[in-house]
């Protein structure tokens, strides 16, 4: 305790890089917190390590508590914008491209199953598909093959 308050500057940065650390490696930025006070408490440490905050563990809580408000404030609305804003992608399988021959008709209305792999997969497709035809997994869906006829 008595190298903390002897080096407090050091100390508020460290433990800020350290909640730093934490909340995007460990918890993935999925919190604000964390940031704000890390943020805070190294503001508070480079100030106080060139004088403009005085070096006592009074002005570091104040400083931190103060910091981690204002900068709560301006940064709320960036942060959830940006993370808001995430690219959907479609999620690619190793199922999509797999080949075989329909042992019944599929069409709109009518979804055979299909065995794979241990699983029973619907199967689906916005053409009519009859029996015997050598069809191609295009889409995986949650237990269904989307798949149309295969060109040779």
């Amino acid at each position: 305790m008595n190298w903390i308050s002897n080096n407090l500057s050091e100390s508020l940065i460290m433990a800020g890089l350290a909640l730093l650390v934490i909340e995007v490696v460990i918890l993935g930025f999925s919190t604000f917190v964390l940031f704000f006070v890390g943020l805070a408490a190294l503001i508070a440490g480079g100030l106080m390590a060139v004088g403009v905050v005085p070096n006592s563990m009074l002005s570091a809580l104040s400083s931190v508590g103060v910091l981690t408000a204002i900068l709560a404030v301006l940064l709320w609305r960036p942060l959830k914008y940006m993370q808001a804003n995430v690219e959907t992608k479609k999620v690619t399988s190793d199922l999509v491209g797999h080949s075989f021959i329909l042992n019944e008709a599929v069409s709109m209305t009518k979804n055979p199953a299909y065995r794979y792999s241990g699983i029973d997969w619907n199967l689906s497709s916005e053409e009519e598909l009859l029996a015997g035809t050598l069809v191609e997994v295009t889409t995986v869906a949650v237990g269904k093959f989307i798949v149309q006829a295969k060109l040779s």
